[in-house]
């Protein structure tokens, strides 16, 4: 009876696994005192539609790190990337913005606009304007937070632009792009698009960098840093042909 106690509590003391390995382990925010420290560092979003996530990273020692996970209140359109303005779709991609994206009026409350359409977008054709990553909880077309969660976005955002950063980059994904996640959705016809954004993901898993992106004969393509400067300062795209 005791060596079934002893397996039974071993057994129970064992972290829980499920069977569905599509779904990636969500990354670790730093404590909260690190996190007001970094108060003006560089910072890099990612954003997760399925799981209606945005993360929000700082450079520290010359890797991002994530401060803060935040529940994204409402896009619309589902999974897939923005095509057609009115076709109520949330962009999907990788955009790039300054000083001169951040809305501290907006009637959103407060808002970034994400800079769409991007090289990419434009060499497709696609069309639309005011695509915003917002307050208010409610939208069409944009990323809308609680006025909270917005709020401290928006202060890190402008604190890192007053310290010296001059371009953010946004990285909009359907999904965490994991092997797994991109095998459950092969059959989807935004699969060819989907994994153009795959790179930009593993590469940002792998060296907690922000990926440098350009933009090749319409299409997305991740390349290497192209010097010892951190990608939080570099050009998000080029256009190249």
């Amino acid at each position: 009876m005791i060596r079934i106690a002893l397996f039974l509590a071993m057994l129970l003391s064992l972290p829980l696994f499920t069977a569905n390995y599509a779904v990636a382990s969500e990354p670790v925010p730093v404590n909260a005192a690190l996190k007001k420290q970094l108060l003006g560092a560089p910072v890099y979003i990612q954003i997760f539609k399925q799981e209606r996530k945005l993360e929000m990273y700082a450079q520290l020692d010359g890797e991002f790190r994530l401060i803060g996970s935040y529940g994204i209140c409402d896009f619309s359109g589902g999974l897939g990337n923005k095509r057609r303005e009115g076709d109520f779709k949330s962009p999907e991609g990788f955009y790039n913005v300054d000083i001169h994206h951040l809305k501290p009026d907006s009637r959103f409350y407060r808002a970034i606009n994400i800079g769409f359409p991007n090289a990419y977008d434009i060499s497709q054709g696609y069309s639309g304007k005011y695509l915003m990553i917002h307050g208010n909880c409610k939208s069409i077309g944009c990323y809308a937070m609680t006025d909270g969660y917005m709020d401290e976005i928006f202060t890190y955002v402008q604190a890192a632009f007053q310290f010296g950063q001059r371009n953010m980059q946004i990285s909009i994904y359907p999904f965490r792009m994991t092997d797994a996640n991109m095998q459950a959705h092969k059959n989807s016809s935004y699969i060819n698009f989907w994994r153009q954004l795959q790179p930009g993901y593993a590469y940002f898993e792998k060296h907690h960098q922000a990926p440098n992106v350009v933009v090749t004969d319409g299409k997305y393509e991740v390349l290497q840093p192209l010097s010892n400067t951190p990608l939080s300062s570099q050009l998000a795209f080029t256009q190249v042909k």
